[in-house]
């Protein structure tokens, strides 16, 4: 397994990311005649804190999701205990039935007598992985219950978790995280960090360059400028044989935010979702965000910017948020791409361009996260 460098989500205090998945030694895709073999899918799980709000922003015309409508801003629950990322397609939202009887157990939930029953809230969203591997072959509850057994703040990306399965492209996708503190400016002193599955149809490797489109944040990932003859290839690299995919990720704040200003975040990193990826939001992806605010971090005073009378006086923080959310968004999704590794023959792309893994301190040598069963 890969252990995220530089930011990660868990930087927002409180928040922490498990996986469960089975990856097979031997894996093949399915085809439109010829069935898969083997397990390639997982669960990611991102427990945060009780008292957080929560919200979401569905912008993929062919969503799979679990519990979103109770996060419109107009309901009465104010927040999640757990999101649930999966593979799967709509069958992997049994995950979250594990998650909810492993926060069941805990006595974590909307406590709902004095005699210590509580309903946790567990939202979630999935990925279509179906055809790498068997079509059967896909996470249940206990996928979700491992999962949030094994959250932690130590976050590993790549082919790991909901990842295991996933594809951008032409090429593996993965789990990815970023975050980031912001130094200055209204939100002065708060963090916000993201967690993505990407599974998109679209490309997140300009073929043109051999690097993440717009190549603006190439220090960030440790990547240089590949060999001309690695770009060729990349692009001689044959698409993948479906058009059901998606990107399904959680952006997280320290910030205290009321659910309709914190929708704001979610909606933003969509704005993170559409340069990291081409194209994005297509009637067959299913692109969902979440976004949680714990409220761990009180806004800084100082750094307060005059609010007209008559608009919400926290608006120059959330314009700010929504902003970093882009950007931590953006990171996550080519971080999913850049640290994936190939499985089920298809390619990753630190195997296809190897040369833009020289700069320093990027690591060029990983190994799948293959759970043993």
């Amino acid at each position: 397994m890969i252990a995220a460098t530089g930011g990660t989500i868990s930087d927002v205090a409180g928040v922490t990311v498990g996986h469960a998945h089975r990856i097979d030694d031997e894996v093949v895709v399915a085809t439109l005649t010829e069935p898969g073999v083997g397990w390639a899918t997982g669960t990611t799980v991102v427990r945060v804190p009780d008292g957080s709000t929560t919200a979401v922003d569905v912008r993929g015309g062919g969503p799979g999701t679990r519990e979103t409508d109770l996060l419109e801003p107009g309901n009465s629950v104010r927040g999640a205990h757990a999101i649930v990322l999966t593979g799967g397609s709509a069958y992997g939202l049994a995950a979250a039935d594990g998650v909810m009887l492993g926060l069941e157990a805990d006595g974590v939930g909307l406590p709902m007598d004095l005699q210590g029953h509580v309903v946790p809230i567990v939202p979630g969203a999935v990925i279509f992985d179906l055809p790498v591997g068997r079509w059967d072959n896909r996470p249940d509850a206990d996928f979700g219950r491992r999962a949030l057994a094994a959250a932690t703040r130590d976050v590993e990306v790549g082919s790991v978790g909901a990842g295991a399965g996933a594809r951008a492209g032409a090429l593996k996708g993965g789990v990815g995280t970023a975050s980031l503190t912001l130094a200055d400016g209204p939100a002065r002193g708060l963090t916000v960090g993201a967690l993505v599955v990407a599974n998109p149809v679209g490309q997140v490797i300009d073929p043109a360059t051999g690097l993440p489109w717009g190549s603006d944040d190439l220090a960030w990932h440790g990547l240089t400028t590949p060999t001309a003859g690695e770009i060729t290839g990349l692009r001689e690299l044959s698409a993948k044989g479906t058009v059901l995919n998606t990107t399904i990720g959680v952006v997280a704040t320290d910030a205290a935010l009321p659910v309709a200003a914190l929708r704001r975040l979610a909606m933003s990193g969509h704005d993170g979702l559409a340069r990291a990826v081409r194209p994005a939001h297509s009637p067959l992806d299913g692109d969902t965000l979440f976004a949680v605010a714990t409220g761990g971090t009180p806004v800084d005073a100082d750094a307060a910017v005059p609010i007209p009378p008559g608009m919400e006086p926290d608006t120059a923080v959330v314009a700010a948020l929504s902003e970093a959310s882009a950007v931590v968004v953006q990171r996550a999704i080519v971080s999913a791409v850049v640290n994936a590794t190939s499985v089920a023959g298809i390619p990753a792309y630190r195997d296809a361009v190897p040369s833009a893994f020289v700069a320093p301190g990027r690591d060029s040598g990983s190994s799948n996260g293959v759970e043993a069963e």
